[in-house]
């Protein structure tokens, strides 16, 4: 069973920066693709970014490309997300997730593991 565990959340201003860990365990080989995703109050769970772990490519929204950056680290067995230039906008609770397999979407419905959550707040 593969376990998520994401750390890093906090409070920060307008144009500041936070870094998000998630700590994977139970993976059997490295055929998954890990994402962030992020929830704001009544809003949708939204894609943020993914990483496919066996070669590393990366996919970002939109909304963040050229501010965050995901990455992983094999030995550590650890996602991360870098959110630079952050914005009351990118105020959410955000979700480490993971899917066995080599396709990568953006819909989170297709994601089979899940972290509790960790709050990022921006404030003006």
């Amino acid at each position: 069973q593969v376990q998520l565990v994401e750390s890093g959340g906090g409070l920060v201003q307008a144009g500041g920066s936070l870094r998000l860990s998630c700590a994977a365990s139970g993976r059997t080989d490295n055929t998954y693709v890990m994402g962030w995703f992020r929830q704001a109050p009544g809003k949708e769970r939204e894609f943020v970014a993914a990483i496919r772990w066996s070669d590393g490519n990366t996919y970002y929204a939109h909304s963040v490309k050229g501010r965050f950056t995901i990455s992983r680290d094999n030995a550590k067995d650890t996602l991360y997300l870098q959110m630079n230039v952050l914005k009351p906008e990118d105020t959410a609770l955000y979700y480490c997730a993971a899917r066995r397999g080599v396709a990568v979407f953006t819909d989170f419905a297709n994601y089979n593991y899940w972290g509790q959550g960790t709050q990022v707040t921006v404030h003006s």
